[in-house]
């Protein structure tokens, strides 16, 4: 892997998008009213099972409202993950693109190939190599057929011409995430019909279990998707994109970010409520 180093003018405008980022969740948090206090009215009803009348009792509401933040700032981080990556690519790739649309005509075998495909996997699992599952895609694609659209989160075209589309998703996805991004990943090499210089991946910015790929234990992932082949996890996403060593390079952007924005978000948050 080619060793690079981020930009400063890239690494300013990460942070400066992360900033961005963590001050609109902010501001979406300080729009919102206070936790309802009249723990006696009767009725009180939490259809996710989230009433906590004991917490809320004892808790200040700046505490409660940082809790609310971090579900909130969780579910939304992934977002971030597609900019950054395309804020790196941009330095040493010849193209990179967030929201890459996929358009063309994919043929009726290619689209009966990959339905059975899916169904395969969702009924026993993946029992099979993801490049030999493009390869029978392609067997089976020729011009015309129907007009199909397909979205990347991240597309990269690098120097040499090859083309890289990335789903970048939860690192713990469900069986149904799992079947959706093979689906989309088969169409987009239906759609492209070029198997030599195609590649797609679903990519996870991080591994929850550890560094090392061979730590990642998701029961789901690894049942129906092969991993070796079709998923890039934490670093060899990052390194991908940017070169060697880049994951590193992301972490301590990230971590810079925090630990400035830090006394200013629990300032914000928990103090000037």
């Amino acid at each position: 892997m080619e060793e690079r180093i981020i930009k400063q003018e890239t690494k300013h405008r990460i942070k400066g998008f992360l900033e961005g980022f963590i001050q609109g969740l902010i501001d979406e948090h300080k729009k919102q009213p206070a936790t309802q206090r009249d723990l006696g009215t009767p009725g009180r009803v939490s259809t996710r099972g989230n009433f906590k009348p004991f917490h809320e009792a004892l808790l200040p509401e700046g505490i409660l409202r940082i809790n609310r933040f971090e579900r909130s700032f969780s579910t939304k981080l992934g977002t971030t993950f597609e900019e950054v990556a395309k804020l790196i690519a941009q330095d040493y790739h010849a193209e990179a693109v967030r929201g890459y649309t996929v358009r063309g005509n994919v043929s009726t075998e290619a689209i009966r190939t990959i339905e059975s495909i899916i169904n395969s996997i969702g009924s026993g699992g993946m029992k099979r190599n993801f490049h030999d599952l493009v390869n029978e895609v392609l067997g089976t694609s020729t011009a015309g057929g129907e007009i199909r659209t397909r979205i990347a989160d991240l597309y990269i075209k690098n120097r040499k011409g090859e083309e890289y589309f990335f789903e970048i998703k939860s690192p713990k996805p469900n069986k149904g995430q799992c079947l959706e991004a093979t689906d989309r990943l088969l169409q987009i090499h239906a759609i492209k019909r070029l198997a030599s210089q195609i590649n797609t991946f679903y990519a996870m910015a991080y591994n929850p279990y550890g560094d090392d790929k061979k730590q990642y234990n998701h029961s789901f992932a690894k049942n129906y998707m092969d991993l070796n082949n079709q998923v890039l996890i934490g670093k060899e996403f990052w390194d991908l994109v940017g070169g060697d060593r880049s994951y590193e390079e992301v972490l301590k952007i990230y971590q810079e970010a925090g630990k400035e924005k830090g006394p200013d978000m629990i300032d914000q948050l928990a103090l000037n409520y």
